[in-house]
């Protein structure tokens, strides 16, 4: 079942138990898909529907840090709810201690030259966008890197 076919069911169970947040959640992972649809050209393959849903959790994990600098617990509770209705359908994702393995093995392959934050990023993100948070992977390398 195609990740777009899995929401429109959970959609459909929502509904059925009058969960807003979920509801609402769903619809708007659904409108990102149609939108990025449009702007494609054509239906969206599933990895092409991950990024959307990516998308929306790293908007939802922004709008959690400005919300708590500004003192709203109430729209930190919801937005946080949201990110974890959205991250469940996201392939798990690499524990801390896995990446840094990653990176690791990526600046002793890289030539001296080469070994700086946007060269190690640069093979990394290929690598480790599907199962890891970019803020996550680049303080890894700021950190193995030592700048």
């Amino acid at each position: 079942m195609s990740v777009r076919d899995q929401i429109g069911a959970d959609l459909k169970e929502a509904m059925k138990a009058r969960d807003q947040v979920r509801l609402d959640t769903l619809r708007s992972a659904l409108s990102g898909f149609t939108y990025r649809k449009v702007e494609a050209g054509h239906e969206l393959t599933d990895d092409e529907a991950l990024e959307v849903i990516r998308k929306q959790v790293k908007q939802r994990s922004d709008s959690i840090a400005e919300f708590e600098k500004a003192g709203r617990a109430e729209l930190v509770a919801k937005e946080t709810r949201e990110r974890e209705i959205l991250q469940a359908y996201l392939p798990a994702q690499k524990s801390p201690d896995e990446i840094r393995a990653v990176v690791k093995e990526i600046i002793a392959s890289l030539p001296e030259g080469g070994r700086n934050q946007g060269g190690v990023m640069k093979v990394a993100m290929p690598q480790l966008r599907a199962v890891a948070d970019g803020n996550l992977v680049r303080q890894i390398v700021t950190e193995e890197l030592g700048t």
